[in-house]
Parts: structure tokens; sequence; C-alpha cells
């Protein structure tokens, strides 16, 4: 049974625009990503003409609550927070490093922004990034995990992830913080 049967619908076309994603379609694959909305942020956050970066945080970086450093408006780190975690639809690159900068959205320092600084200065080098689907016969399924064993120095837990690959096309990404220390 068709859905036009039962509700009442109009078509609008093809999708090209959707919630700040942008969805360029052919009829053997379809890229999503997020630059409109990225170049968006980037002003709003005064990082429009910030120098790009390689990687979204610093390698081995070890972030705490209480770093002794000075706070930071809570309501515009959230924001930014906020930002970086609607990204991650589009953006496995950024699950990492938005998972662990949102532990400290109700306690955030100058170490915390500036760590969130970072991923933006990221983002801003990598805006034309998003994810493919690419039509294909052979369908193979590749997944990856990875834990940073008790990455977290206020409680010593660790962050799992994972990522799951369909034809080499992330499909399926997860980052969070284990309820348990092994």
């Amino acid at each position: 049974m068709a859905m036009r049967n039962e509700f009442e619908m109009t078509g609008l076309g093809e999708m090209s625009y959707f919630l700040g994603m942008e969805i360029h379609q052919s009829h053997h694959s379809i890229f999503v990503n997020e630059r409109r909305f990225a170049n968006e942020i980037l002003h709003k956050f005064n990082m429009g003409s910030c120098k790009p970066v390689d990687t979204p945080l610093v390698v081995n970086l070890k972030l705490s609550k209480d770093d002794g450093t000075e706070k930071v408006d809570e309501k515009m780190y959230r924001s930014m927070i906020g930002c970086l975690l609607y990204w991650t639809a589009t953006r496995p690159d950024l699950m990492f490093a938005t998972s662990v900068l949102s532990r400290f959205m109700t306690s955030s320092s100058k170490i915390h922004l500036k760590a969130a600084k970072r991923v933006l200065r990221y983002v801003k080098g990598s805006v034309e990034l998003g994810i493919w689907l690419k039509k294909t016969e052979n369908l193979q399924l590749i997944g990856y995990s990875y834990s940073d064993w008790a990455g977290c120095i206020d409680d010593m837990r660790s962050t799992s992830c994972y990522v799951f690959f369909l034809n080499s096309r992330a499909i399926c990404w997860h980052s969070k913080k284990q309820d348990t220390t092994a």
C-alpha cells in the first residue's frame, strides 16, 4: 500500500538542502555535507578567517574539569559544542573530539574553549568533507573500534568509539565515555 493512498502528499522535487545539510544527488551517488552551515558557524564564533589545522585535537591532549584556568562564558561554550554535535551527523571525524569537549559544558575553562576553537579551525580546513554514498553491486561491511584507556583525568574512565563502513563509506559512528572503570 502506497503512502499516497493514506496521506495527502505534495512532491517538492529532488532534495538539495535540509536542516543545514546540503544534498547533492546523481544517478549513482548521494553526497551530504554541511559546508554552508559550517561557514555560518565559523562566522558566528568569529573564526571565519582563522588558520586551519590538520587534526581536531592536539595529540594526547588530556583535559580536566579543574585545570586551574579561568572559567569562560558557559552559554557561548555550550552553543559551540551544540554546533559541533550537530556536525557529527555528516562528519564522523568530529565525533571523538566533540564527545570529549561536551564533558565540560558545565565547567568550561579557557583550555576547553581553546580546544573547541581548534576543532573549529579543523572544520575551517575541511568544510568540503561529508558523507558520500555510492551505488554499488558488492556490499562490504567493515567496522573499527577504539578506546583511549583511562583518557579522562577526572575519573580515569575510557572513551570508546566505533565506526562502521559500507563499501568504504561511513554509515554509523559513535563515541561515548564508558560508565564504569575497568
